[in-house]
């Protein structure tokens, strides 16, 4: 229970550095946590033309950790993209848009001082 509760603090942290690094981008939070039946997208968030579908994988920063698991992104495989382009529709119905779509995915690299790696365009529709 204890591990399960330390995961979900470190996605929770990483999520909410993410969300502060798109602010600080220009980028307006639109949503966070939106789930369906198939998935969830951590954040929802806009710029002038883009409504963007923001995947967030966070690890801690150490060479061992990544030799574990792996960098943040590949846990982002086509079975992820999938749960999530079809959560992304089903957002869509509820909040129809004009804007472009994007898919990112935010690596949160927790450490003395947390970094983050921004992939724009990491999937596509």
């Amino acid at each position: 229970m204890l591990r399960a509760l330390t995961t979900k603090y470190i996605g929770d942290r990483g999520e909410r550095i993410a969300a502060k690094y798109l602010r600080r981008k220009g980028y307006k939070i639109v949503c966070r946590n939106f789930r369906s039946a198939h998935g969830e997208i951590d954040l929802v968030a806009a710029s002038r033309d883009c409504l963007v579908f923001v995947e967030v994988k966070t690890r801690k920063d150490d060479e061992a950790h990544f030799a574990r698991y792996g960098l943040p992104c590949e846990a982002v495989d086509k079975t992820k993209q999938r749960h999530i382009l079809y959560t992304a529709r089903i957002f869509l119905e509820k909040h129809p848009t004009d804007k472009a779509l994007r898919f990112d995915v935010v690596e949160v690299f927790l450490g003395d001082n947390a970094r983050v790696n921004h992939i724009e365009n990491a999937f596509g529709q």
